[in-house]
């Protein structure tokens, strides 16, 4: 059984056990709990599971590959004993223990570990909070392990010990056990650990035992006296949880690129975090931390879209649980199709409760990401359902909008919706390529109802030379393929030619109006421009790994962006 089966097994255990500490803190009065923090929470964890399919091979075989060629001692016999495997957890704990503490002092090592420590809540969900991108450098701290020929079954057993130990202390409704605290990670001791208070803040690392925090000065007990402020410093505002993962790399790398010298560049990645090289802080000041002005991120949701929310919620749960379970027999192309339908789950769930998309546009991209899955796995049936049903969505939401070329849009979305029908079934491939050349010129008109023709003549010239050196190369082929068939020179070249006309009238748009909604438009534009490049590379070149992926993802964003930016330039009715 893998260590991603294990977890799907806990997951049932984590959730009773959340339902139970909500259910005592309610009768208490003291509610640790919000829904979009906690549904936050869980999707992190649940996005960085997903990581972990990706991950959890190279690094056991980086670990394994140790163990084999450069073990300092091979006695297995040892290790499988009680007294090694309690040797191997405090050896793993003692370990933890520095990889924890340098993930607090080093810029790049709390790059990941931020996310843990993002929630300005502190409860059972909060232990779920996890990052995706660990594995980048985490691994590197239990080398140690393999050099001394800890066996990886022994070294993924207690890791795994180690991570579910720590489960419990995530907790506020646990209150002081006396000497239990002074000698073992518990819930007063880790409140301590995620708190931003002067006092508090870098403290208490230990993973089970707080030994580690004695030994090397980083111990520091809970006084009832200064209550536990909880999150990070610069506060994270936000429920997207693609942000959540790159937001203080993004911050490193701004600041980095920023800075006049080399090695203040190399140095930003590595000292603490906050530091910032000299020239870059006089600059571009950071306001002071004031414990007094810290308030929680609650921005307001609807009924519905919180209820919609939740329903999300509980459909991404079974889905990863049954990525998880049946990782390990799909190949790669598939998992990556499956991770890149929950993370649209996840970012969905994230937008509809921070309020920067309504229900209606939520359901449009849950209905995307299933089409895009229902395709890379096969189910004809169920595909055929929701390829459709995305386009309606999106058609029901224009019908509700006011504002200039409504129309317009409309045939747009009915030309894609046609499009797509004709495309699901063989035999219709001219059916569907005229119908989305319709599409392309009723999105061209649309956008010219507020806009000049082609208002950015820069880009039309480079948008016209990547769409000529496309169909010179689907004209010639290449050592791929003998090229396009003659009978679909001329409407392929009538398609290129609208596709191109199309993107340039939405990058001169942008150029105009200069402001994000119609920056979308364009974006979606381009993205319209890929998803048919790699459709003709696949189709008319050479085959593609991963090309229900490519394809259908970048095609429905491509929709939604156009969708949402157009939607956005006009009053709107519950979109």
């Amino acid at each position: 059984m893998s260590p991603n089966q294990v977890i799907v097994l806990a997951t049932p255990v984590f959730l009773v056990l959340i339902a139970i500490e909500f259910w005592v803190g309610r009768r208490r009065g003291r509610n640790t709990y919000a829904l979009a923090d906690t549904l936050g929470s869980i999707g992190l964890g649940m996005l960085s599971r997903i990581a972990d399919v990706f991950t959890l091979a190279l690094r056991l075989g980086i670990y394994v590959w140790v163990q084999d060629h450069a073990a300092l001692w091979q006695g297995d016999t040892f290790w499988t004993s009680p007294a090694g495997w309690l040797l191997a957890l405090v050896f793993y704990d003692f370990l933890y223990y520095w990889n924890h503490r340098l993930g607090h002092e080093v810029g790049v090592l709390w790059a990941a570990h931020v996310v843990h420590h993002q929630s300005q809540h502190y409860n059972l969900s909060t232990a779920l909070r996890q990052p995706a991108s660990y594995a980048l450098l985490g691994w590197v701290f239990y080398l140690p392990m393999a050099l001394a020929g800890v066996p990886p079954l022994v070294f993924a057993v207690v890791g795994l010990v180690d991570l579910l130990y720590q489960f419990w202390i995530h907790t506020e409704q646990v209150g002081s056990l006396g000497r239990f605290d002074r000698w073992f990670a518990s819930p007063s001791n880790h409140r301590v650990h995620h708190a931003v208070n002067d006092r508090y803040v870098d403290k208490n690392y230990g993973g089970i035992l707080m030994l580690w925090d004695h030994l090397f000065g980083s111990f520091e007990p809970e006084d009832p006296q200064e209550p536990c402020v909880y999150g990070t410093r610069k506060p994270l505002q936000s429920w997207d949880p693609v942000w959540a993962n790159a937001e203080v790399y993004a911050g490193l790398a701004r600041d980095s690129a920023r800075a006049g010298r080399w090695g203040d560049r190399l140095r930003t990645w590595l000292r603490p975090p906050g530091w910032r090289a000299p020239d870059v802080a006089a600059r571009w000041p950071a306001p002071a931390f004031d414990l007094g002005a810290v308030q929680r991120f609650a921005p307001p949701a609807s009924r519905g879209a919180q209820v919609l929310a939740a329903l999300v919620f509980v459909l991404l749960l079974g889905g990863v649980a049954f990525f998880l379970w049946t990782a390990d027999a799909r190949a790669l192309p598939g998992n990556l199709v499956w991770a890149a339908a929950l993370l649209a789950g996840l970012w969905t769930q994230g937008a509809l409760l921070q309020g920067r998309i309504g229900p209606g546009l939520a359901l449009m991209l849950l209905s995307a990401a299933v089409a895009t899955l229902t395709a890379a796995e096969g189910w004809t049936m169920l595909h055929r359902v929701f390829k459709p049903l995305t386009m309606l969505i999106a058609i029901g939401l224009a019908l509700r909008a006011d504002g200039r070329g409504k129309g317009w849009l409309l045939a747009a979305l009915a030309g894609s919706l046609a499009g797509d029908a004709f495309l699901m079934f063989e035999g219709f491939f001219i059916a569907g390529l005229a119908s989305f050349l319709l599409a392309n010129l009723a999105y061209i008109i649309r956008l010219r109802s507020d806009a000049p023709w082609f208002a950015d003549r820069r880009a039309l010239a480079a948008v016209g030379a990547v769409g000529l050196g496309m169909y010179a190369l689907l004209w010639n082929g290449g050592p791929w393929s003998g090229g396009l068939p003659p009978g679909l020179r001329a409407p392929v070249a009538a398609y290129v030619l609208a596709i191109a006309l199309m993107v340039s009238q939405a990058l001169g748009r942008a150029r105009v109006h200069a402001d994000p909604a119609a920056w979308r438009v364009a974006a979606g534009a381009l993205c319209f421009m890929l998803s048919d490049t790699l459709l003709a590379t696949d189709r008319f070149l050479v085959p593609l790994p991963a090309r229900d992926l490519l394809v259908l993802a970048t095609y429905y964003a491509a929709q939604g962006l156009m969708v949402a930016g157009l939607l956005s330039a006009a009053p709107r009715q519950g979109a």
